[in-house]
């Protein structure tokens, strides 16, 4: 049953693993931009930087939009406007003229209605339009007349023979009914639009065409106005091809393609060199999760903000992925998502230099990132190293300093100010994923708090062996390139479960009673072994990580408790060895097998009877052999090479310890 349950657990680690797979490479794919990316950068003024270009293919020379614009200027100016002949009122202008010629005395009515049907039938309007209007064309009925403008564009006059012979009286009231009449000609707005939109479309947005094997532009060659409206339509011809239904599935094949290669490479070097982490799914999770985030971010500034894309801390991945696991795994899957994020911006060659660089600057100067100073410092070199490539960069496109945008760098300065949000994303990770950073395992090193308090309160001895194990462990871990902050706080809590008995070890004993003398060997044996899940379950009420715990269960391993054993054996009891063994697990990494080795020469060490030289080191060496030949190592990432440097550490500082000096003759 519990074969098949560790069968079935496998599985279903393995599935979560290629889900996590696929959803990672739909939803990046999802993200990037279809259309696909002219392989080219030109700039008017510039000088072609690539080898001669041939055209692929047939392709019309587009006018620019400036070209097409004033043409269009052209043709609206040139258009003609429409007007349109109405005298339907006529008959109300009539009825009102003849109400007022009853007040006329010295004119004849039928010569004032002649003079004004002539004006109506030549006609006039009251359009104003501030563009100059050289002729117009009016419909007379179902006839047209294209006629000059300024000949309707003001207001009648009428020539009267007897206008000179009125009274003043019928002259201003004459002069008031001329100046009030009504336009009878109106523009015809609806048909001029027509006539105007048809000449528009009918504008010929080319201007020649190029012929496939035809040379384009050659390298140094200077790319002038010509040059580059020739490169642009040969842009637009291949971008607007390449958008096409089939053209877009392709691409999206491609994308596929291309990011689930980047993505196996991450998964394979997880299995391969951080299998601890790749059998994980939460880690994998947290990792995936980083990378996703940020591609996020990228995709939605490329969106709506282009010009802002190094505003995107990117070298924050690395920094969260070091303070949570090593710099070795944050440097290569930021390197991989850089090269997927180069899929997302016009110029990936710059795009990928840039970050690459940062990011390898990044891991080289990162150090202590739980020290605020430490941060402050790498974001500083990292924003440095940002402006002086990108403008090494714009020196190599183009030697001439006056080309060069440094309207760039308050985006990376901005970009330094985002990185500085990597604590508090460092806090959130931990809450979100239960994983532990360096900056907590420096809060759980204050030995003030509560956990190590109670230790020192309740099991002194004990307290000052973790001090002292914590102190050999961090010497070894930095010469083996272990975690020290890690091993600093492994150590201090290894032996945290000896608080609930503490009088039964030997380093808390104030009087020289030992309470294991009324007990069976067997009995104190298991009291001895308790304090290893003692101190799990104290650790976890407390909360304590589980890469701290770790160290509670490895740091006896499956060692035998040696003197309890010789003891049943001498009261000839006939103990099974096993049951004087720890239950283990075995050290499973680097940093809990220097603890092991730690823990076991601090605590044989007082026993050690006027301690030289000669002495400690056979020590050393005795207590650490006997650990490799119990094949307690077996199960960790540590080397025999690295085991001999541990062995020449914990010997200077024993020696060290206990104040020894080379004798020399009298």
């Amino acid at each position: 049953m519990k074969d098949k349950l560790n069968i079935f657990f496998r599985l279903q680690s393995r599935i979560f693993r290629i889900f996590l797979f696929f959803l990672c490479v739909i939803f990046i794919v999802y993200l990037i931009p279809k259309n696909t990316k002219f392989k080219y950068d030109f700039k008017e003024g510039m000088p072609w930087k690539y080898e001669t270009l041939i055209s692929p293919f047939d392709f019309e020379i587009y006018k620019t939009s400036k070209e097409i614009e004033i043409e269009k200027k052209i043709v609206t100016s040139k258009s003609e406007k429409y007007f349109n002949l109405n005298n339907e009122f006529l008959d109300s202008v009539f009825n009102e003229i003849d109400s007022l010629t009853k007040f006329l005395t010295s004119i004849s009515k039928a010569d004032l209605i002649l003079n004004i049907k002539k004006v109506y039938d030549k006609g006039f309007t009251d359009f104003d339009d501030d563009l100059f209007i050289d002729s117009v064309i009016v419909s007379y009925g179902p006839d047209t007349s294209k006629i000059v403008f300024s000949e309707i564009k003001k207001n009648p006059i009428l020539h009267l023979d007897s206008l000179k012979f009125l009274s003043t009286s019928d002259s201003l009231l004459l002069s008031n009914v001329f100046q009030n009449l009504k336009p009878n000609i109106f523009f015809d707005k609806k048909r001029t639009d027509e006539i105007l939109n048809y000449n528009l479309s009918q504008i010929n947005k080319s201007k020649g065409t190029v012929k496939s094997g035809v040379r384009i532009i050659s390298r140094g060659e200077i790319v002038d106005l010509e040059k580059l409206s020739i490169l642009n339509s040969l842009k637009s011809k291949f971008e607007n091809e390449s958008s096409s239904k089939f053209g877009s599935r392709l691409i999206s094949i491609g994308y596929y393609v291309i990011i689930s290669i980047i993505l196996l490479f991450l998964f394979m070097f997880l299995k391969k060199n951080r299998k601890s982490i790749f059998l994980n799914n939460t880690k994998m999770m947290f990792i995936f999760t980083i990378v996703l985030i940020f591609i996020t971010l990228v995709s939605l500034v490329v969106k709506f903000q282009p010009n802002y894309i190094y505003v995107v801390p990117l070298c924050s991945i690395p920094l969260l992925l070091r303070a949570f696991f090593d710099s070795r795994l944050g440097l290569f899957t930021y390197v991989m998502t850089v090269l997927t994020l180069s899929f997302f911006v016009s110029d990936g060659f710059e795009f990928i230099i840039l970050h690459v660089v940062a990011g390898i600057v990044t891991i080289l100067t990162t150090s202590d990132l739980y020290q605020r100073a430490n941060l402050f410092f790498t974001v500083f070199i990292i924003t440095s190293i940002y402006l002086l490539t990108y403008f090494s960069i714009a020196i190599i496109k183009n030697p001439d300093l006056s080309y060069i945008d440094f309207s760039i760098a308050p985006i990376f300065l901005l970009n330094g100010l985002a990185t500085l949000f990597v604590h508090p994303l460092i806090y959130i990770f931990e809450k979100v994923f239960g994983l532990i950073s360096d900056v907590s395992l420096l809060e759980l090193s204050n030995t003030n708090s509560g956990l190590l308090k109670k230790l020192s309160e309740k099991a002194p001895g004990t307290f000052y062996h973790s001090l002292a194990v914590s102190s050999l462990s961090e010497a070894v871990a930095t010469q083996i390139d272990g975690n020290v902050m890690l091993v600093r706080v492994g150590a201090l809590y290894h032996d945290i479960g000896k608080i609930n008995n503490p009088n039964y070890f030997i380093e808390n004993q104030t009087s020289s009673y030992n309470p294991h003398i009324d007990l069976e060997p067997l009995e104190s044996n298991k009291i001895i072994k308790r304090h290893i899940s003692d101190g799990i379950s104290i650790a976890k009420k407390n909360n304590l990580p589980d890469r701290v715990i770790d160290f509670i269960r490895t740091h006896h391993g499956t060692t035998m408790i040696r003197f309890f054993y010789d003891k049943a054996l001498k009261l000839n009891l006939s103990p099974n060895e096993f049951e004087f063994r720890y239950s283990g697990p075995k050290p499973f990494s680097k940093e809990t097998a220097i603890v092991m080795m730690a823990d076991s020469i601090e605590a044989a060490s007082k026993s050690l009877n006027k301690p030289n030289i000669k002495l400690i080191e056979d020590f050393v060496d005795k207590i650490i052999d006997k650990q490799l030949s119990d094949n307690q190592f077996n199960n960790c990432n540590i080397t025999l090479k690295e085991i001999e440097i541990s062995k020449k550490v914990f010997k200077e500082k024993l020696i060290n310890i206990y104040h020894l000096r080379v004798e020399y003759p009298d």
